[in-house]
């Protein structure tokens, strides 16, 4: 996850949460989103 840019993992994770992809995925880009202190909506 580290060499994911903050802007990418952004992306992931809307992305992620619009496929509806696998909750423990979403759950796991959730957590290095708060890791690196970035709030999404």
């Amino acid at each position: 996850m580290k060499q994911l840019s903050d802007e990418l993992l952004v992306e992931t994770y809307y992305q992620a949460k619009k496929l509806q992809l696998d909750i423990e995925f979403i759950l796991l880009l959730a957590e290095e989103l708060r890791n690196r202190s970035i709030i999404v909506k």
